[in-house]
C-alpha cells in the first residue's frame, strides 16, 4: 500500500478519488434500498442514487460554491412534469429527482443545500428534510398536512431555519403584497385528493384563512432592472417567487436567480419548454409577457453552521 501511495499522480488521485465517491454512493443506496422496504416515501432506485451522487459532488466542491446554483444546473434538461406529488392511497412522502415541476424543483434544490450545509450525507437524511420543508412542523397527517401555499412554505420553513425572506431596501422592495387565498377550496374539482376526499375541503379553507391576510414586499416588476440595486438585493441562487393577481392564489411561479451581464434570469422547470431550463431572456422580458404577474418575493437559503 506505501508504494501504491506514492506511485499516484494526479490522476492517479482523480482516480481515487473517484473510486470513494462510489463507495460512498454505494453504501448510500444500499441502506436506502434496505429503508425502502417500510416505503413511507414513494421513490424510485434511481432517485438515491442521484441523491446520493450529487451530495458526495457537492463535498468535492470549495466551500464558496454557491449551492443552491449548483444543485439547480445538475437538473436543468429534465423533462417539466406537473402533478408529481398526487399519488393514490395515504399521504406519503413523494421523492422524485426524475420529473420536477416548478416547486418539486425549488424543494429538490433546497434539500440538498441544507443537506449540504448540515453535512448530512445520505438519502435518508435527503428524505427527513424534504419532508421537514414539505410538510407543516415537518409531520406527515394526511393531504391536508402538506403545505400547499408558497407564502406558508416560506413561512413555515422560516420558522424551521431553513429559508429567509428578504423584503429589504425599499426600492427595490417597493410594493406589499396582502395574501388572499382560497383557490383550492373554491376549486376542489381540480385536485385528485380533494375529489376523492371531500371532507378535507374544510380543513383546506380553515388554512387558506389562517395564510390570507399576511402583507410581504416584494419587487413589482416594472423595477426588475439590471441596476446595482437590484444586483445588491437579489443574490445568484435566491428562490424568486412570482407574486400575481389571479385570484385565490398568492405565487404564481418558482424559480432561482440567475445574474447574466444582460440581467437577472430565472432558472425553472418551465411548462413551456417542458423542461428545466435556464430561461434565455431576462426575468424583465419573462414577466412583461404575463399581465397576471405582478413582481418577485426573493427568499434566500439559509447557511447552516
Amino acid at each position: 500500500m506505501k508504494t501504491i501511495g506514492k506511485g499516484i499522480g494526479m490522476n492517479g488521485k482523480g482516480i481515487l478519488m473517484r473510486r470513494v465517491t462510489y463507495i460512498i454512493i454505494g453504501v448510500c443506496c444500499s441502506l436506502s434500498v434496505q429503508m425502502a422496504r417500510a416505503a413511507s416515501f414513494v421513490g424510485q432506485p434511481s432517485d438515491s442514487v442521484t441523491v446520493c451522487r450529487l451530495l458526495a459532488e457537492a463535498r468535492q466542491q470549495p466551500k464558496t460554491t454557491n449551492f443552491p446554483l449548483f444543485f439547480a444546473r445538475k437538473f436543468i434538461g429534465k423533462p417539466y412534469v406537473a402533478y408529481t406529488l398526487e399519488q393514490p392511497g395515504a399521504e406519503r412522502l413523494v421523492v422524485n429527482t426524475r420529473e420536477l415541476d416548478c416547486t418539486t424543483l425549488v424543494e429538490t434544490v433546497t434539500a440538498l443545500t441544507i443537506c449540504t450545509y448540515r453535512g448530512l450525507r445520505t438519502y435518508s437524511d435527503y428524505r427527513n428534510v424534504l419532508t421537514a420543508m414539505r410538510y407543516r412542523g415537518g409531520k406527515i397527517d394526511r393531504y391536508p398536512s402538506r403545505i400547499h401555499y408558497f407564502t406558508e412554505w416560506i413561512t413555515d420553513n422560516t420558522k424551521a431555519g431553513i429559508v429567509r425572506e428578504i423584503q429589504q431596501p425599499n426600492p427595490p422592495f417597493s410594493a406589499i403584497q396582502t395574501v388572499s387565498v382560497s383557490y383550492m377550496s373554491t376549486h376542489p374539482q381540480s385536485y385528485q385528493a380533494l375529489r376523492a376526499h371531500p371532507e378535507y375541503i374544510s380543513e383546506i379553507a380553515a388554512m387558506e384563512r389562517k395564510v390570507s391576510g399576511g402583507k410581504f414586499r416584494y419587487i413589482p416588476k416594472q423595477e426588475v432592472k439590471n441596476t446595482a440595486a437590484m444586483r445588491e438585493a437579489v443574490h445568484d441562487g435566491d428562490i424568486i417567487a412570482i407574486t400575481c393577481k389571479k385570484p385565490g392564489l398568492d405565487i404564481a411561479h418558482l424559480g432561482f436567480a440567475v445574474w447574466r451581464k444582460d440581467g437577472l434570469h430565472l432558472l425553472n422547470a418551465s411548462q413551456l419548454h417542458k423542461k428545466v431550463v435556464e430561461e434565455p431572456m431576462t426575468l424583465r422580458e419573462y414577466l412583461q409577457k404575463h399581465p397576471s404577474h405582478t413582481g418577485i418575493r426573493i427568499i434566500r437559503i439559509n447557511k447552516q453552521h
